[in-house]
């Protein structure tokens, strides 16, 4: 899951960032609604985390913009009345938080709004013997448990999400690493081999020619 955290408490921002991709989503920060426009303009984003009270371009603005594109808003702000909440809402954001809230809240929170941003998946993913869960950050397969890196984690769950479909090298590069990708490099392809190895036989993953990766 790739998250977009729009938070102008720089202190605040790399604390939640860093909690976020220890729970394998890739994240991006900014610190004022403006670059929160510019960076949701060039790259996808499944849930976007966004500060109301923001320098340069409100975050009332923001949420209005983001209404045509296909990330789930989340708005964090300090203001939790009722009349806070049924204003951000009708602003365009999916759901609200106030602050300070509970981090395994938010996390909650950001994986059901993500399930949500492009199609409807069932909370558990499973294919065959292959059983992955995103709220446990479990992946089993025939009963055995996988020791699976983050991003090994976040690309079988990209591929089982797209059901049977083609996923790119420049899709998973693009949802499940953050802007600090070298798009260049060979990281999909050795993590995506370093999968293989893990799930062991018979090959789940299989390689299509010059269009990416499909279970």
């Amino acid at each position: 899951m790739r998250v977009l955290l729009v938070e102008d408490h720089e202190e605040l921002a790399m604390t939640v960032a860093a909690g976020l991709r220890r729970e394998g989503m890739a994240v991006d920060v900014v610190l004022d609604g403006a670059a929160a426009l510019e960076r949701a303009s060039v790259h996808h984003y499944d849930v976007v985390l966004l500060d109301r009270d923001l320098p340069v371009v409100h975050g009332d603005e923001v949420c209005r913009a983001l209404a045509s594109h296909p990330a789930r808003v989340l708005m964090l702000t300090a203001a939790g009345t009722i009349d806070d909440k049924v204003t951000g809402l009708g602003l365009g954001a999916d759901d609200y938080l106030a602050k300070p809230f509970a981090f395994a809240e938010l996390v909650a929170r950001i994986r059901a709004l993500g399930r949500r941003a492009v199609q409807a998946l069932p909370p558990v993913l499973v294919h065959g013997g292959l059983r992955l869960d995103p709220a446990t950050r479990i992946a089993t397969r025939d009963g055995r448990r996988l020791a699976l890196s983050p991003k090994e984690f976040a690309v079988l769950e990209l591929l089982l999400a797209a059901r049977g479909a083609v996923v790119s090298a420049e899709q998973l590069l693009e949802r499940a690493w953050d802007e600090y990708a070298d798009p260049f490099s060979q990281t999909v392809k050795v993590t995506v081999s370093r999968l293989r190895r893990k799930l062991g036989e018979p090959p789940l993953i299989e390689t299509v020619q010059q269009a990416g990766y499909r279970i």
